[in-house]
């Protein structure tokens, strides 16, 4: 492994960020204490320009290469937001917040990349710029698109985008990587089913919107099965049911929600009109109204191909040959730096996290052994991609 000098020894102090942060986490677009301590910090080191309020409550920070050197400015991209669950890890640094918990490694991500942009703002060993990237809202608010729409991208002359995410059950020191889809596209659906409620005694004289569901659930499952290519992947999931009010009266109305994940604009496509018809007609089987509210959320998350292979270059030089899978399969998850590569060309990484429990999990915990790797990476990365 190649690790850059002086990260290695700034490890225990970049932890320490790293716990501060996972002790304190804030969700969604109120991360407004992360963006601060992030603020002060790229501040403290240095840096040419640090912008806050980008997207509701993003930072960015811009540093400039070596004097009189001219040249574009990459993008290198953390997430800041926690999520909503409570904490088991027992680690001493635990959320002191009851119900949120930095359960997916944001407090890792934005940790290595502070840690990186000391390291860029003291050497400014390249030539044009770069943007460091502190983005809200990336579990469910679409952060990311926020940032996008707010002209980050125009405003800091940014050519090319990069993302990385830490991958629990990869070990610590390698890297994962694809040309094209890597995370799937994630839409969201709301159904109401209305029938006609009544006693429970008397079910004749009601339309029982909770036998209609029930039916409309098991209908959504013959998509992925019956509708779908089986070489394509599609994931249609309902995880909420919600309806009735005692033991003896049938409901008026039941409520249900899910997702939907693909990898194709087709089978996207596909999953949308199937739903709705489902909805309907089983519904209307049953002698009940559906109606659906479908969103799309996030786009899927593609790799741009010659970036891919520069970031997968950058990671092996980090990780040493044979450290760096180059055609990794792609995840069912979904990831908002999708919206910064519609926008701009780049590639978005997998980082090693080793045996640890995995994302969004009440237990897990960022690996600190993974700190010196994920900062050298955004080093090096930094310093080929505005060589001179």
């Amino acid at each position: 492994m190649q690790l850059v000098d002086d990260v290695v020894s700034m490890k225990d102090e970049v932890a320490t960020w790293r716990r501060t942060l996972h002790a304190a986490p804030e969700l969604l677009y109120d991360v407004h204490n992360t963006a601060a301590f992030v603020a002060e910090k790229l501040k403290s080191f240095g840096c040419d320009e640090v912008v806050t309020g980008i997207g509701r409550t993003g930072v960015v920070g811009l540093i400039h290469g070596r004097p009189g050197g001219n040249g574009p400015a990459i993008g290198l991209r953390a997430d800041m937001d926690a999520l909503p669950i409570d904490e088991i890890s027992g680690v001493p640094w635990a959320s002191r917040t009851p119900g949120k918990m930095h359960a997916c490694g944001h407090d890792g991500h934005t940790a290595m990349l502070l840690g990186a942009a000391r390291h860029l703002a003291a050497t400014r060993n390249f030539t044009g710029s770069v943007a460091v990237i502190f983005q809200p809202a990336e579990e469910g608010g679409a952060g990311g698109r926020e940032m996008v729409k707010d002209g980050m991208m125009e405003r800091f002359g940014i050519a090319k985008v990069f993302g990385m995410h830490n991958l629990p059950g990869l070990p610590v020191g390698q890297f994962a990587i694809r040309k094209g889809a890597i995370m799937a596209a994630t839409d969201i659906f709301d159904i109401t089913i209305k029938g006609r409620g009544g006693h429970a005694a008397m079910p004749y004289q009601t339309v029982d919107p909770i036998v209609a569901a029930a039916a409309v659930v098991s209908s959504l499952q013959s998509i992925a099965s019956r509708n779908a290519n089986p070489l394509e992947p599609l994931v249609v999931s309902v995880t909420k049911f919600i309806g009735g009010s005692a033991y003896n009266i049938i409901p008026e109305t039941v409520e249900l929600a899910g997702t939907v994940r693909t990898l194709s604009a087709g089978m996207r496509d596909m999953a949308e009109t199937r739903i709705g018809e489902i909805v309907r007609d089983v519904a209307a089987a049953h002698g009940a109204e559906g109606s659906l509210n479908y969103l799309r959320n996030y786009p899927l998350t593609f790799n741009h191909s010659d970036e891919t292979d520069f970031a997968a270059d950058i990671a092996e030089a980090v990780a040493g040959e044979g450290m760096v899978e180059r055609n990794q399969p792609p995840t069912m998850g979904g990831e908002d730096f999708s919206f910064m590569l519609e926008a701009r060309p780049g590639a978005f990484i997998f980082m090693g996290n080793g045996d640890t429990a995995g994302l969004h999990h009440p237990a897990y915990d960022f690996n600190d052994d993974a700190i010196p790797v994920g900062i050298s990476y955004w080093v090096k990365l930094a310093e080929k991609a505005l060589a001179a």
